[in-house]
C-alpha cells in the first residue's frame, strides 16, 4: 500500500458546463492499485495525509483529511470544524482517473470533481 497524490478538478455543473481545471483539489491518501482507499493504512499515515484547496482568485487551502464518526473530510488549518468539506462515501469509491467523487464544500453545495491523476 502506497500513499497516493490524487489530483481532482470540477466536473460539469450547471454554473461549468465544461467543468474547470482551476478549481479542485490535490490530496494525499492510502490508495491501492485497484482503486480503493485503505482506512486502516491512513490512521498510521494520518499527518501524510494532507490537501491543498485550489480555486481561482482565492488563497489556496491547506488542510488534511480526516475521519469523524463515519463521514471522512477535509479540514483546513485555522478553520472551525464546522466548516470542514465531507467527501460523500469517500471510503466506498474507487479512486482511479475518470472517476468522480462528490464534495460539500464550505458553501453548503455539493459538487462533482473528477479524479483526473492518481500518482
Amino acid at each position: 500500500m502506497a500513499l497516493k497524490r490524487i489530483r481532482l478538478e470540477l466536473a460539469r455543473t450547471p454554473d461549468h458546463p465544461n467543468g474547470s481545471s482551476e478549481m479542485g483539489y490535490e490530496f494525499v491518501a492510502p490508495i491501492d492499485d485497484s482503486g480503493q482507499f485503505d482506512a486502516e493504512e491512513w490512521k498510521r499515515h494520518r499527518k501524510d495525509c494532507t490537501v491543498r484547496r485550489f480555486w481561482p482568485q482565492e488563497d489556496d487551502e491547506i488542510g488534511r483529511l480526516i475521519h469523524t464518526g463515519r463521514r471522512w473530510a477535509f479540514h483546513y488549518d485555522g478553520m472551525e470544524p464546522e466548516d470542514d468539506e465531507p467527501i460523500f462515501a469517500f471510503d466506498r469509491h474507487t479512486v482511479k482517473e475518470g472517476e468522480y467523487i462528490s464534495i460539500t464544500e464550505h458553501d453548503g453545495v455539493q459538487r462533482p470533481f473528477k479524479v483526473v491523476s492518481v500518482r
